[in-house]
């Protein structure tokens, strides 16, 4: 390891490594620290993304992928199913071998990856701004200099703190979430199921991704305000209890998920942040795998230019290019979340009684949105932007 490079990435999740390979095949020096020991882990997603949105950055590989999925299915407090058409298809991948090759790509371009590499601070100039990170590496207290630093860090990113952009997520803007994969259970293993109600998860959505046809990772979200009545592991306990009752846990996870829109501030003193830590996530959905990549790819391309024109200004290109591409659609879909959770059982079991009405072609989720904000003119509007871009 050098004692400077162009970039540092810290986090080697999608949105970091992705970081680091788009600078790095764009021939300058980057280093991506990652604390724990293994890329990949632990993982804290519900693993699903599109095939469109992953043949942007790999080709699908059966070892890291789950299953193939070709249908969801929506569930009413009432019990209505109602199955959208899918135009394309989608995966659930197995995230621990998935960002193990997302890394090894970003090697291959030429990046530098250390693991168990636990960065604690900035290195920085009179001015205040970035000029690399001290790093506890293997044990030594190491700094290493840098042009700019890529916090790929995860949510509230404490980099992103030190170069003084506020990443404190709004707890309006959180969800409580809890996740575990089952195992020895009968799921159909091309549907993504999805069930909305107050019993089930209150201000949110519970999910069961399939993994074969005996796993599958299941796993809500909830309102933080919900959660404070009852927490998002007795809302999923409950459920598996009722639904699985025979199941073996292979893994538990718990914790926030950011369902805001983009950071107001994602560049600052030479810090630019990606993926959760700039919550590049889809604000309906919780989805952010995709979103991330393409984050992480827009900020390794523009700190690459930035640092061959010896111009680190430059760096606020990224904002631009991050609104242009995604940042527009997401606040769009933050309107639509508010819209959504503000929703009653009973609206949502009309929605599904609408929808069932639906013909075929028309049973779209662009179609279901539609149907469900009939009377909100201004958000029908919103809607038919994202769903016909």
């Amino acid at each position: 390891m050098k004692e400077a490079y162009d970039i540092v990435v810290v986090g080697a999740g999608p949105a970091g490594s992705n970081s680091a390979r788009y600078a790095a095949s764009a021939g300058v020096s980057v280093l991506m620290l990652e604390k724990d020991r293994d890329v990949g882990y632990p993982v804290r997603c519900g693993e699903a993304v599109s095939h469109e949105g992953l043949i942007q950055f790999i080709e699908p590989d059966s070892k890291f992928i789950g299953s193939t999925i070709t249908k969801f299915r929506l569930v009413s407090p009432d019990g209505k199913s109602v199955v959208p058409r899918l135009d394309g298809k989608g995966y659930v991948l197995e995230r621990r071998i998935f960002d193990y090759e997302l890394a090894k790509i970003a090697a291959k371009e030429g990046a530098e990856v250390v693991t168990k590499a636990y960065a604690y601070d900035l290195l920085r100039n009179e001015k205040g701004e970035a000029v690399g990170v001290r790093a506890l590496i293997k044990d030594q207290e190491t700094e290493i200099r840098s042009k700019v630093v890529i916090a790929a860090d995860g949510v509230e990113s404490r980099v992103g703190k030190w170069a003084g952009i506020d990443t404190t997520c709004h707890i309006k803007d959180m969800e409580s979430c809890a996740q575990v994969t089952l195992s020895g259970i009968e799921v159909e293993d091309d549907t993504l199921d999805f069930y909305f109600g107050d019993n089930v998860a209150p201000g949110g959505y519970l999910w069961v991704f399939p993994k074969g046809k005996d796993t599958a990772n299941v796993g809500l979200g909830i309102s933080v305000e919900a959660a404070k009545k009852k927490s998002a592991i007795k809302f999923l306990e409950k459920f598996v209890e009722k639904k699985f009752p025979n199941a073996a846990v292979l893994t538990r996870i718990a914790g926030g998920v950011p369902c805001a829109k983009t950071s107001a501030t994602v560049v600052k003193n030479n810090v630019m942040l990606v993926g959760d830590a700039a919550r590049q996530v889809n604000p309906t959905s919780g989805a952010g795998i995709i979103s991330g990549m393409i984050g992480g790819m827009i900020a390794g391309q523009v700190a690459a230019e930035a640092v061959k024109m010896n111009k680190l200004s430059h760096l606020t290109e990224y904002e631009k290019r991050w609104h242009k591409r995604l940042g527009w659609r997401h606040e769009v879909f933050y309107k639509i979340r508010e819209a959504v959770n503000s929703f009653s059982d009973d609206t949502f079991n009309s929605i599904a009684e609408s929808a069932q009405k639906l013909p075929e072609n028309k049973r779209t989720l662009g179609g279901i949105f539609r149907a469900a904000l009939w009377n909100r003119p201004s958000m029908l509007l919103e809607v038919a932007r994202v769903f016909v871009s």
